[in-house]
C-alpha cells in the first residue's frame, strides 16, 4: 500500500497562507496562539488553580487550629493551677464534713461544750437526716438552762469546733423553776456529714422513708 504524501496535502494550505497579507497572517497566527493558550489554561492551569485554592483553604483552617492549640497550651499551666487550688479547697471543705462514723463523736463534742459552759441540758435530740447532693444535714433539737453569759460561751465553743455546726431558731425565756435569772434556751444545732458515693444514689429512696427519732442524754451518745 502506497503511503500518502503529507507534503502534497499541506502544500495548498501554505500556498493560501502565502497569498494572505501580513496583517491577515498576523491575525491568524495570533488566533491560533490564543486558542492554544485557552486550551492550556482550561485543561491544565485551571485544575491546578482549583487545587491550589482548596489547599490554601485547608492550610488556613489548619493554621487557625494550630493557633488555637498554641493558645490552649499557654493557658494549660494556669488551668492546672486553678484546678489544684479547687482541689485543695474541696479537701478543706471535706474536712469540715464528717463521715457517718464521726457523727457520734461530733454530737458528743457539742454536748460537752454545753457542759463546759456550765449549762444544764433539758433536751438533746438528733432529728431526721435531710440528704442533699453529696452531704446530709443533721438537725439536733437542744433545750438548755443557764445564764445568758453561759449560753453565749456555749455558742462560741460550738462555733470553734473543727466541724461545721450552725445554731439557728434561737428562743430564750426566763426559767420559771429558778429564781436566779436563769434562762431556758431552745435552739437547733445543724451539723453536716459527707455522703459516701454508695449512699448518694439512694437519696431519692431515703427521702420517702421517715426515720425514728431517738432522744439522747447529754454526754452519752451512741
Amino acid at each position: 500500500m502506497e503511503k500518502p504524501d503529507i507534503s502534497k496535502s499541506i502544500a495548498p494550505i501554505f500556498e493560501k497562507l502565502e497569498k494572505l497579507s501580513k496583517a491577515k497572517r498576523f491575525l491568524l497566527f495570533s488566533g491560533i496562539i490564543v486558542v492554544i493558550v485557552a486550551v492550556f489554561v482550561y485543561f491544565v492551569l485551571y485544575p491546578k488553580l482549583q487545587q491550589y485554592r482548596k489547599l490554601r483553604t485547608e492550610y488556613s483552617e489548619l493554621d487557625k487550629k494550630l493557633i488555637a492549640a498554641k493558645n490552649a497550651a499557654k493557658e494549660l499551666p494556669k488551668l492546672k493551677e486553678e484546678f489544684n487550688k479547687a482541689e485543695i479547697q474541696l479537701k478543706e471543705v471535706m474536712k469540715a464534713l464528717p463521715e457517718s462514723k464521726e457523727i457520734p463523736s461530733l454530737l458528743e463534742s457539742i454536748s460537752l461544750s454545753g457542759q463546759e459552759a456550765g449549762l444544764e441540758f433539758i433536751l438533746f435530740q438528733p432529728g431526721n437526716e435531710r440528704n442533699q447532693s453529696f452531704y446530709a444535714e443533721i438537725p439536733v433539737s437542744i433545750q438548755i438552762s443557764g445564764k445568758y453569759h453561759n449560753v453565749a460561751v456555749f455558742f462560741d465553743k460550738v462555733a470553734r469546733l473543727p466541724r461545721i455546726v450552725n445554731i439557728k431558731d434561737i428562743l430564750m425565756k426566763v426559767d420559771p423553776s429558778k429564781k436566779n435569772n436563769d434562762l431556758i434556751t431552745t435552739c437547733t444545732a445543724v451539723t453536716y456529714k459527707f455522703l459516701d458515693i454508695k449512699e448518694q444514689p439512694q437519696i431519692a429512696e431515703k427521702k420517702g422513708a421517715p426515720k425514728k427519732n431517738t432522744e439522747t442524754k447529754p454526754g452519752k451518745h451512741a
